[in-house]
């Protein structure tokens, strides 16, 4: 990592998603554990959300989505100085993440680590390079925001397998010297809320055994009460503070790109901003809570779909366990244009994630997801006049 001349400014040259193919509906979800489609819908929002295959893992997902990002900012691999991945589910404790997708993705020359902040990971992931770029120590930034969640998850816990979905998303920050408008950064953490969301078992103070796995201790655990409460609190005020950072006013935001937690967080927080529902970026319906991935996958569909163009002021917020929270306030500066572009060149055939010699790993899908996975699906109905006037979601395939 070579230092160069501090830029007069830090902004985002490439953005790019990977969602795996297989959908996990709420129908499917009705069939492994006491739920419906109505109850899942009605407190969350959530209609599907997506799985990865067995030969799919966090660093192979994060790959995709960062090359894709690279391809966007037109760059090459090695242009990257500075890798930073944001996971809750590396691929394995140890070696990073980020050093799996430093080799997937050809670069041989940056430096690569691991962010845990959980669902704020990305968020503090751009502050790190951020800070990385305005001193001097990297000219290009790769973040990116990736988990497989569905390989944590309680199948009989109606409280947190509904929520969870597989995904990866991406940006490339640069160093230029062209100015811009002033960046509000604010991060916090509230340790009360450490053991609101939690896996209890596998790091050193509960390592794995036979008795953590029989209690189900590598499963997340959640009280949703009381995340909701602080979700809903804190989203809002930490957003308020990087748009005052930035030194504007709520209604100076064109667009927030939040945290696909929950569509009533969602809206609790507009709420709390005095803010039209149409001011924030919604796609929690069709990937459910991807954790650090999800402001970037948000925000990538956002920007290719059309809802960004530069000079619109954007604010993305998270939280997450911990409790964390994080949000940022930018002007957006480059050509919606690239990002389809970057996202067709890059197959997810493209990536190659090294294995280790002589180990053979077990089958990675929960046994009760593999079956639902296997089972042919029902007959499917012409139900288009139960609900009627109820809108369609645009069709955006994103592989």
């Amino acid at each position: 990592m070579t230092p160069v001349a501090s830029p007069r400014s830090v902004r985002i040259t490439g953005w790019g998603r990977y969602a795996p193919a297989q959908v996990l509906t709420n129908a499917d979800l009705e069939r492994m554990v006491d739920t419906s489609d109505e109850w899942i819908v009605s407190r969350t929002g959530i209609r599907e959300r997506r799985v990865a295959a067995a030969h799919e893992t966090s660093a192979s997902m994060g790959a995709v989505a960062g090359l894709r990002a690279i391809r966007t900012a037109g760059l090459d691999p090695d242009d990257i100085d500075v890798i930073v991945v944001a996971t809750l589910s590396p691929d394995y404790w140890m070696p990073s993440t980020a050093a799996l997708v430093k080799e997937a993705i050809g670069n041989t020359r940056a430096a690569a680590f691991d962010v845990a902040a959980a669902c704020s990971g990305f968020v503090y992931g751009y502050a790190t390079a951020s800070a990385y770029i305005a001193s001097g120590m990297a000219r290009h930034v790769l973040v990116i925001g990736t988990e497989l969640l569905t390989r944590f998850l309680d199948y009989r816990d109606r409280g947190t397998c509904i929520l969870f979905g597989d995904g990866a998303g991406a940006v490339v920050l640069s160093g230029s010297d062209e100015p811009t408008a002033p960046v509000g950064i604010e991060l916090t953490t509230d340790p009360q809320g450490a053991y609101m969301i939690w896996l209890p078992a596998g790091g050193s103070k509960a390592p794995s055994s036979f008795e953590t796995i029989s209690q189900g201790q590598h499963k997340i655990r959640m009280e949703g009460k009381e995340t909701y409460r602080f979700a809903t609190r804190t989203l809002a005020s930490t957003g308020l503070a990087a748009v005052a950072k930035a030194g504007w006013t709520p209604g100076d935001v064109d667009l927030i790109i939040p945290h696909q937690a929950n569509i009533r967080i969602i809206e609790a927080v507009a709420k709390g901003l005095d803010l039209p529902m149409d001011r924030f970026f919604v796609n929690v319906d069709r990937y459910g809570n991807t954790s650090a991935a999800s402001v970037p996958i948000a925000l990538a569909e956002a920007v290719n779909s059309g809802r960004v163009k530069p000079g619109d002021k954007l604010v993305f917020i998270a939280f997450g366990a911990g409790f964390t929270s994080g949000a940022v306030a930018l002007e957006w500066t480059a050509d919606p244009a690239r990002g389809p572009i970057g996202e067709a060149s890059v197959s997810p055939e493209d990536i190659h994630v090294r294995q280790p010699v002589d180990w053979d790993s077990v089958d990675p899908i929960p046994p009760a997801l593999a079956e639902i996975l296997a089972r042919p699906l029902p007959v499917a109905l012409d139900l288009s006049d139960v609900a009627p006037g109820e809108p369609a979601h645009p069709a955006q395939s994103v592989r």
